[in-house]
């Protein structure tokens, strides 16, 4: 294996994890989100 396939496998792995990391933190936004949706939904219903 050389330098080039080496920094390559590293590249896809990089991206794979920010790709990751992007996803769960979206995720935790969407949850707060809908959160407050939900919470203002129950304020105008009253």
């Amino acid at each position: 294996m050389n330098m080039e396939e080496l920094f390559s496998y590293f590249d896809y792995g990089f991206s794979f994890l920010i790709s990751i990391y992007l996803l769960i933190r979206m995720e935790k936004r969407i949850e707060s989100l809908t959160d407050s949706i939900n919470s203002l939904n129950n304020k105008l219903s009253d």
